[in-house]
């Protein structure tokens, strides 16, 4: 897999280290992952939102889920969720604390049956990001300033091209991040950042939202 060379020095918290991890984050590892194939490119970031159980925040039960520790009797709604092996690489919380269950170098299965632009099996090349939420309320802003300074530390490390949601790889089938999701505050939170950190350089751009 392909990483740039050059990691330049961030005003913000995070930082990502040879083997993938985000400095500045909770590391609680998933075994639910695999390595992504020789050679290939990350350039791709999902956007996601999750909560359980739905509309609910601030429990275990979302990391639970991730490491295979969910307590199926908790809630009548995770009696549906027995059969799921899944991960995301990030979650990040409506506090903004970011916690990382797989490395970025490697393959978390976040994305499912998916295409970006012609590309099928988008986990094999992407990075996964979930926010604590749902489809029917707005997101903290406290998660926008994590997520824009967790794309920001993706994006210097790795060889990203777009950011989408998940609505947009797997339509019909997924609806998240959903329309209170606010791509235009997110973009410009990056931005901002980007020239903060590069002043006077022409980095290579980002696309944000391309279906």
């Amino acid at each position: 897999m392909h990483r740039n060379k050059t990691l330049h020095k961030q005003s913000h918290s995070f930082q990502i280290d040879a083997a993938g991890w985000a400095v500045g984050a909770q590391h609680l590892p998933s075994p639910n992952f695999d390595a992504r194939a020789e050679g290939t490119e990350i350039a791709l970031l999902v956007i996601h939102n999750i909560s359980l159980p739905p509309g609910q925040f601030g429990g275990p039960f979302i990391a639970d889920l991730f490491l295979n520790q969910l307590d199926y009797e908790a809630d009548p709604y995770f009696d549906q969720l027995r059969p799921l092996r899944v991960s995301a690489h990030f979650l990040i919380r409506r506090d903004g604390a970011v916690l990382q269950f797989v490395s970025a170098n490697d393959r978390a299965w976040h994305a499912g049956v998916s295409s970006f632009c012609g590309q099928e099996r988008c986990n094999d090349f992407s990075i996964g990001i979930e926010l604590e939420g749902t489809d029917f309320e707005a997101f903290a802003d406290a998660q926008y300033a994590a997520l824009a300074a967790l794309t920001l530390a993706l994006k210097t490390a790795y060889p990203l091209m777009h950011v989408t949601g998940h609505e947009h790889i797997a339509p019909g089938r997924k609806t998240d991040p959903g329309p209170f999701f606010d791509w235009s505050g997110y973009e410009a939170r990056y931005r901002l950042l980007q020239k903060q950190a590069n002043p006077g350089q022409a980095a290579p751009d980002l696309a944000f939202r391309l279906m």
